[in-house]
């Protein structure tokens, strides 16, 4: 668990993270530099959990060896698909990262939602609905590594 309380908005306690894959961890269905040690770090305070519709079929493949659950969804009604699978975890104990408009939803549910303009780009969407926007999903996962740069950027 991560726990950050968070002066002027409350206290966040963290079980679950919940990540698309590609545009997110992956480009082009290839996992980014610099991801799977952090994956790997965050497994011992997280259970960590990639929803996507592996549009590349590359994930399982990618993440079989790191210590994370794979959800492959179908390709229609995504966002729908993935709010769920975050509210089926609990959406007060979940933080969720990603940058598509599929991602939207799942952001908007979760205790905390990071949004990730990577080398894909971010739909606005997804973007507006966010509490925290990364230029990278390393610095996304190095905010959760290190919670008090939550605070810096949440405080009110």
């Amino acid at each position: 668990m991560i726990e950050v309380t968070i002066p002027g908005d409350g206290r966040l306690a963290l079980s679950f993270l919940v990540l698309d894959y590609n545009g997110t961890l992956a480009s082009n269905g290839i996992l980014l530099d610099g991801v799977a040690e952090r994956l790997i770090a965050l497994s011992k305070h997280l259970s960590i959990h990639v929803v996507t519709a592996d549009t590349f079929g590359t994930v399982e493949a990618a993440l079989k060896i790191l210590p994370i659950t794979v959800r492959v969804l179908p390709q229609t009604g995504q966002n729908h698909a993935k709010m769920a699978y975050v509210s089926q975890l609990g959406r007060n104990e979940t933080v969720c990262v990603g940058n598509g408009r599929n991602d939207r939803l799942m952001l908007q549910a979760a205790a905390l939602g990071i949004a990730v303009i990577g080398p894909e780009g971010a739909a606005v969407d997804a973007l507006q609905v966010s509490d925290v926007v990364t230029t990278s999903i390393q610095s996304a996962l190095d905010l959760l590594l290190n919670p008090l740069r939550l605070v810096a950027t949440l405080r009110s």
